[in-house]
């Protein structure tokens, strides 16, 4: 394309012919290499505000999303079942959830590895038991673990939320194989992820919340939050009590310096002539 495009444009003349060539043959002209996928909207979140906490009843709703629905493929390793207690879910509520898992432990006194219930410092159960296991089940995707993923992954509130409720049927000129998904948020809109949270009412909150996709994909945002940061609130709050503390420092400060300066400062020296 290049040297014919050269050809057609020698008889213009030499400028003429160099502009044809490089506006024909630039690559920028030709193809786009932009394969950014679109970000996801800033959605308004509570917690986003510096004066805002994250909304405890939500994150009790999302760690029933996450156990009925996420947990059957994505890990949370770094996650126990203590760190639940008395801040998303009583002591006696989490040692019944806990004790319904089956734990792999040991060695016992013969050397042999045995099960017994899970307790309170038992961390999340995986639900595959290795990693080749979990890409076989998944076509070959590897499900990535959730413990920090609103914190590792760029934009992670937003971009989870949107990738919840935006899957959709892919447009004309892409083609789905079979076990994939389309979803425009996801680095090269297929995934091998089915809709997860694929209609209304899929699980029954407790507290009487209508379990909508929308709020489904809010509530477990909102424990993915926590979980990546349990001590959110209390970070906010410790810095909220420094700022205050030098805002006030610097007042007192200020007040200080001009009280202590303003004799030197507004003083008047007069020089006389010595007498001899």
């Amino acid at each position: 394309m290049a040297f014919s495009a050269l050809r057609v444009a020698r008889p213009l003349g030499g400028i003429a012919a160099a502009g044809v060539f490089a506006t024909i043959a630039s690559p920028v002209a030709l193809r786009c290499d932009d394969k950014d996928p679109p970000h996801p909207p800033r959605y308004a979140f509570w917690f986003k505000s510096i004066f805002h906490s994250l909304d405890i009843p939500s994150v009790r709703r999302g760690y029933e999303v996450y156990r009925q629905v996420c947990a059957t493929c994505h890990s949370m390793k770094q996650l126990h079942f203590r760190h639940l207690v008395n801040q998303v879910l009583p002591e006696k509520r989490l040692k019944a959830i806990a004790s319904s898992f089956d734990v792999v432990d040991g060695p016992n006194d013969e050397g042999e590895m045995f099960e017994r219930p899970g307790i309170l410092t038992d961390a999340f159960p995986s639900p595959y038991p290795n990693e080749e296991t979990a890409r076989f089940a998944n076509g070959g995707a590897l499900p990535p673990d959730l413990s920090v993923y609103t914190t590792a992954k760029h934009e992670g509130v937003d971009y989870i939320f949107a990738l919840l409720i935006s899957y959709r049927e892919p447009p004309f000129g892409i083609q789905a194989r079979q076990g994939l998904y389309y979803n425009p948020y996801f680095p090269g809109g297929l995934l091998a992820m089915p809709p997860p949270l694929s209609s209304d009412g899929q699980i029954e909150y407790e507290d009487g919340t209508p379990a909508t996709r929308t709020q489904m994909a809010k509530d477990v945002v909102e424990f993915l939050t926590w979980a990546a940061e349990p001590t959110h609130d209390e970070r906010k709050l410790m810095g909220l009590k420094a700022l205050s503390a030098c805002m006030i420092g610097a007042v007192l400060s200020g007040v200080w310096y001009r009280s202590y300066w303003v004799s030197f400062k507004t003083r008047r020296i007069d020089f006389t002539k010595a007498v001899m």
